[in-house]
């Protein structure tokens, strides 16, 4: 059973001239709406009739992915994000598709656990997983992407404030029309398996998401106004039981994953990378028992990591359909990298550290 709310007239935004050059992403990226100190404002509608490739060639859009301002063709960006709650329990991992995400938001849960809220656009897998249940921060981590969400259930008080915001709510314990599996070779409930790419081409309605982020160069923090360190990595402790951390890996460009000390792989068995780690200082609300809500609408202290460089800000969130808005030292947009982005919201009680 599909769980269809109300969904939010979005314009597609932050597409670019078409027909610009890939090569040039980054100056037209930091040109367009790099430069807007509100990430959330929609760049004008493109009109302009895309230019011939060749002489015999269909002629090609190319916009930029708006969550993750890279280059890509106008016409594959078309659709919906999935948003996905998604395990991560010793016994859920290695998770599935990790690399292939947009945007990866890390939450405390009960138990001194975390999950995440992982996003996709840019690329779709046609599986993801393991899936697991709703938690009260994520109305306000998911209701600026608009789209899609999909998770296994959760306390009737927490579904119903998702079933509330302005997504398609896509839910295993409802569902009757085959989009969820159980894997047989993981342990239960660590084994819900969602076909992602099925559920988006289900809902060619909804409109692409919103720009979340300002984006730079590759390497978007160099100004020496942001006053950015070099830095070769990044601890985070949430709680005693998570303690994730991220190595700078020059060679690739990316950050790689660690969980509690191990290098943290996906089911490809890759190791789980990040071309940009946001690190947001966060209240935590125990309103609702054992379990915790991130408070996700306030401000806060925020680093940005990319290019083996980190600058110190701000982050600021006005509404739950808001975006996330960085802000440096110096009053100026935080950018990030063209590519994937990991957001880990650690706790205040928590800590983070970054070595140079």
């Amino acid at each position: 059973m599909l769980f269809g709310m109300a969904k939010r007239a979005r314009s597609a935004t932050g597409w670019l001239r078409l027909g610009a050059l890939l090569a040039t992403s980054a100056l037209l990226l930091s040109g367009c709406f790099g430069d807007a100190a509100d990430p959330s404002a929609s760049p004008p509608a493109e009109t302009a009739a895309p230019r011939p490739v060749g002489a015999s060639a269909a002629p090609v859009g190319i916009a930029f992915s708006p969550l993750r301002g890279t280059g890509a063709e106008w016409s594959a960006m078309q659709h919906p994000s999935i948003a996905v709650k998604i395990d991560d329990h010793e016994l859920a991992r290695p998770q599935i598709a990790l690399n292939r995400t947009d945007l990866v938001f890390e939450e405390l849960v009960e138990g001194g656990l975390t999950r995440y809220v992982a996003v996709w656009h840019s690329d779709v897998p046609d599986e993801v997983g393991p899936v697991r249940s709703i938690r009260p921060m994520d109305p306000d981590i998911i209701s600026p992407l608009g789209g899609i969400v999909a998770y296994s259930g959760g306390q009737e008080q927490f579904v119903a404030m998702m079933q509330a915001a302005p997504v398609v709510n896509i839910v295993f314990d409802y569902d009757d029309t085959g989009l969820f599996t159980r894997a047989d070779d993981r342990p239960g409930p660590h084994d819900v398996i969602l076909a992602a790419s099925e559920a988006v081409a289900r809902h060619p309605e909804l409109p692409p998401p919103p720009v979340q982020f300002a984006y730079g160069s590759a390497d978007p923090l160099a100004d020496p106004t942001f006053a950015a360190t070099t830095t070769s990595a990044i601890a985070q402790t949430f709680s005693d039981e998570r303690a994730p951390s991220w190595d700078w890996d020059a060679g690739t460009s990316t950050w790689l994953r660690s969980q509690e000390g191990l290098a943290d792989t996906e089911a490809s068995g890759e190791r789980v990378r990040a071309v940009n780690v946001v690190t947001m200082r966060v209240g935590i609300d125990w309103s609702y028992g054992e379990v915790p809500r991130t408070v996700m609408v306030g401000s806060g202290e925020a680093w940005v990591s990319a290019a083996g460089r980190t600058a110190h800000g701000t982050w600021s969130k006005d509404a739950p359909d808001a975006p996330i808005v960085l802000t440096s030292d110096s009053g100026d947009a935080l950018r990030l990298a063209p590519g994937n982005t990991w957001i880990e919201l650690v706790p205040t009680t928590g800590s983070v550290s970054f070595a140079p």
